[in-house]
């Protein structure tokens, strides 16, 4: 209804030759002011020079619609809209008839997006900010894929440079202790128990016939079982990805040197201490970073403007990238040599999550009680579920610090807002179990009470929040209403008998409350919930 609110009063504004006016349309707090309420009279008094009660009532001229029941001007200047609810009634309906499919729309359509997102070095096991990265790109990938967009959702797989080498390096010391000799681990080595499996399983398999073997073994292997770890622990937590993008294929796809010799001749490079420099402070940095070292090794810059080179090179309409939010000055230096190649920096939208606290029972926990190391993915999953991981994480602006509160998430009250929104879903389970086979229903007549009519109005909602979420890239507006709506629901339960002994009543009950099944079914999924038919 607010855009065909919106879309009146536009016409409106045309016929009075009033341009360049942004309308906004506010659901009233009080009945008394109507279902909808806008300012725009009040924006408009110095355009005008008016006063806007004069200025409302010549806007609410000539306005007239079957679904608008009458329109009234109240001081300041307010026109306030009530509204037949006739057209919820309607969308009623529409969504028994449309069930998975509602909410969903084509505003996305023949726009082209590639998400990235989590790309955790296969060195170790994901942790909470991976877990939260995760559950953004995931969300808003499906958010996108539902709004009628063609998304992509890729890992960037950094399988080569020193970190690949370090891998390589611990896992082999790790293997050389098993075998009996004098082992040394790197320098910035890696010591997760997760080496020192892998260095067993060689052990297990080879006993000490595998120290014939060259590093690029111990290198291959460690990131092959690693990155194995990290999809399966992704796939547990409902992530599945479209295409992997290997770094050590994309520096043997693409000419390093080729690369270098284009940035020179568009005087983006230059020499010092030995060093090549990317001149980046021409460009969008405020200072320049080295591309290749004095020893002639590449700097990680070199490989992701490759990457970025060949994601260009692909025809998105817009690519994201989810990094953490120590990567804040990485941005400047990589939309930089987008710039510098020629593409239009403006298509790459890099998003940085903010950090994650552990609380439980008030307390701020830093390390895993099992193993004394840092919280992985696959202990918060074990301990909590998926629900309440995917849910939790998708509560929040991903520009926002938060708190991940283990106490409530395992709760199983309304105080935990995921088991809250699941309660709701399995109580209309156990009711249409229970129900019996009603005839259809021709017309709505006994949906007329105050209860009734919020959920028919939050139903309706569904759909422009869903596109705002899209277009604003904000799932967590998609976890606030599943949990709005579920709060109205269970306020027409407190209210409403919903099986009666009247055959037409109960019908549309049941009506009623199939459709918040479905929406909220469709709202969980797009933040990669799967609600419970029973608790």
């Amino acid at each position: 209804m607010k855009e065909k609110i919106t879309n009146l009063l536009v016409q409106r504004l045309q016929e009075l030759n009033i341009q360049d006016v942004g309308i906004e349309i506010e659901k009233t707090k009080s009945k008394e002011n109507g279902d909808y309420s806008t300012n725009l009279a009040l924006k408009l008094t110095k355009v005008l020079s008016q006063k806007p009660m004069d200025i409302a009532s010549i806007i609410v001229e000539n306005i007239s619609d079957e679904d608008i029941l009458k329109i009234e001007v109240k001081a300041p200047g307010f026109i306030n809209f009530f509204v037949s609810k006739d057209y919820l009634l309607t969308n009623l309906k529409t969504i028994l008839t449309k069930g998975k499919a509602y909410g969903s729309s084509k505003i996305g359509e023949g726009q082209k997006y590639n998400i990235e997102f989590v790309s955790a070095n296969p060195t170790g096991i994901l942790h909470l900010g991976n877990a939260r990265g995760g559950a953004y790109g995931d969300s808003l990938a499906r958010i996108l894929t539902f709004s009628g967009y063609d998304v992509t959702k890729e890992y960037y797989v950094n399988d080569a440079g020193n970190q690949i080498t370090n891998l390589g390096l611990s896992i082999l010391a790790r293997y050389q202790e098993l075998c009996g000799k004098e082992s040394t681990m790197p320098e910035n080595g890696y010591y997760g128990k997760e080496i020192k499996d892998i260095a067993q399983n060689i052990y297990a398999e080879y006993g000490d016939k595998a120290l014939a073997k060259d590093l690029e073994y111990f290198k291959e292997l460690g990131t092959k079982e690693l990155l194995a770890k990290i999809i399966k622990d992704l796939e547990e937590y409902r992530i599945t990805y479209d295409k992997f993008t290997s770094e050590k294929a994309i520096t043997q796809k693409y000419s390093i040197p080729d690369l270098l010799n284009n940035l020179d001749k568009k005087g983006y490079t230059y020499k010092q201490d030995g060093a090549t420099w990317f001149k980046c402070s021409a460009l969008l940095d405020d200072k320049d970073h080295v591309l290749v070292k004095d020893d002639g090794a590449y700097t990680y810059l070199v490989s992701d403007i490759l990457y970025h080179q060949d994601k260009y090179a692909r025809g998105y309409t817009k690519m994201i990238d989810i990094l953490g939010t120590d990567h804040h000055g990485y941005v400047a230096r990589l939309k930089s040599s987008i710039k510098a190649l020629g593409n239009d920096e403006e298509k790459l939208e890099v998003k940085l999550l903010q950090l994650v606290r552990l609380v439980e029972d008030g307390e701020v926990v830093k390390m895993s009680k099992r193993t004394g190391k840092s919280v992985t993915l696959k202990e918060l999953i074990d301990e909590v579920g998926v629900n309440a991981a995917r849910y939790f994480f998708s509560r929040y602006s991903l520009d926002t610090q938060m708190d991940f509160d283990l106490t409530e998430a395992k709760s199983k009250s309304n105080e935990n807002p995921v088991y809250y929104v699941s309660y709701a879903y399995a109580r209309i389970c156990s009711i249409l179990n229970s129900a019996k086979m009603m005839p259809n229903v021709d017309k709505y007549t006994t949906l007329n009470n105050e209860s009734a009519y919020n959920v028919l109005e939050k139903l309706y909602d569904f759909p422009e929040v869903v596109k705002n979420a899209a277009t604003r890239e904000l799932p967590h507006l998609v976890t606030q209403y599943a949990y709005e709506l579920a709060g109205l629901f269970h306020a027409f339960y407190s209210k409403t008998r919903i099986l009666t002994d009247n055959e037409k009543e109960t019908s549309e009950n049941i009506d009623l409350i199939k459709a918040v099944k479905i929406t909220l079914e469709n709202a969980l999924n797009l933040i990669g919930v799967i609600p419970p038919e029973k608790m």
